[in-house]
């Protein structure tokens, strides 16, 4: 894309030959294994977001020989081998950007608003010559202090950066927030102000369950129809992490049975979402995003963009990148790469 070009320039000016992976928005490339393969042959850097049907695999990483890096302008990197590459010698950098994960916790306020307040719905009706509906009733979020209304709970699962910066955003709403995450160190449940628990529990008592934990092999579909039926039946769902985390066969059933209220989704099984999608059929009671809520103006993977290209020219020029994934891999890389340019220093 064209808010990327600086990025690019700048590695060409270091000397790197760039192969683009996507002519466009709108039309990636090398969305197959053997395309990626044939792209990628000779290749030192490997740098980019998600082609989700082609992920970084153990034998695209084996057609490059000389690889030094897979460097990702996202948060996540569950779309490449990191075992693979840490077996071949291969450092796996993401870009963190507050940027990236601010605009992630910002857009879900978003989207639970807009569930919540039902803003669709009453724009709708506006626009349809109606004025005002029980039905188009929202809910208070809050805790209210004259009355003794205790607001809603919120819960979180994964307290990471995404999660933390939620729980701050909702800080002065005085609502009730729960968080799940079982690789969190204790005292940051404190620190945030939350209440830490368990998976069952948060989604039993649960007003909202919002997402933010990666995708790995304990995390793929964690929300499927067991899970789905622990929560209340008036609770919606977020998603704004990883598609895979959640059983889209099993959440469409779940709200057209009314086992959940309902769902509001950034991410996807298979992106972009297939035009045939049930998800697309479920009118209000979903609300879809097309894996963009972190896309913001002067912000989105601009800043990611910026940070994997630094990170790649480390690389190449012999240097440890920021934001190793696999920091067991430096023993073996160092071994093959430190010290050893290939492009001029800095």
């Amino acid at each position: 894309p064209g808010e990327l070009t600086a990025s690019e320039n700048k590695l060409i000016a270091a000397g790197c030959d760039v192969v683009q992976g996507s002519a466009g928005w709108h039309t990636p490339q090398g969305n197959s294994e053997p395309e990626m393969i044939a792209m990628a042959l000779g290749a030192e850097a490997l740098m980019g977001t998600s082609i989700r049907s082609t992920p970084i695999t153990r034998r695209i990483m084996e057609a490059c020989p000389d690889l030094r890096i897979v460097a990702k302008y996202t948060i996540g990197y569950d779309d490449v081998d990191v075992d693979a590459a840490t077996e071949l010698g291969i450092i796996v950098t993401h870009s963190p950007t507050e940027a990236n994960w601010g605009g992630v916790a910002e857009g879900s306020v978003a989207m639970m608003l807009a569930m919540l307040k039902k803003v669709r719905e009453r724009d709708e009706a506006m626009k349809a010559g109606k004025w005002r509906s029980k039905d188009l009733q929202g809910t208070y979020v809050g805790s209210r202090m004259q009355d003794g209304y205790e607001g809603i709970t919120i819960g979180i699962i994964g307290l990471g950066r995404i999660g933390r910066r939620l729980t701050d955003l909702l800080r002065p709403w005085r609502v009730k927030v729960l968080a799940y995450d079982p690789y969190c160190e204790v005292a940051r449940f404190t620190l945030s102000g939350v209440v830490r628990s368990n998976l069952e529990t948060l989604l039993a008592t649960s007003d909202v369950v919002s997402i933010h934990c990666t995708l790995n092999d304990s995390s793929r579909k964690l929300i499927d129809a067991r899970t789905l039926a622990m929560m209340k039946p008036t609770a919606i769902l977020l998603n704004a992490a990883r598609g895979g985390i959640v059983d889209e066969v099993a959440l469409v059933e779940a709200i057209e049975k009314g086992t959940i209220a309902g769902a509001a989704l950034d991410v996807f099984e298979d992106e972009p979402l297939p035009a045939a999608s049930p998800l697309r059929k479920l009118g209000h009671k979903v609300l879809l995003s097309a894996h963009m809520v972190s896309g913001n103006y002067a912000s989105g993977i601009k800043p990611g963009a910026v940070w994997a290209a630094d990170n790649v020219m480390a690389a190449l020029r012999g240097e440890l990148p920021e934001n190793i994934v696999n920091p067991e891999v430096l023993p073996r890389w160092k071994q093959r790469f430190i010290s050893k340019p290939i492009i001029a220093g800095k």
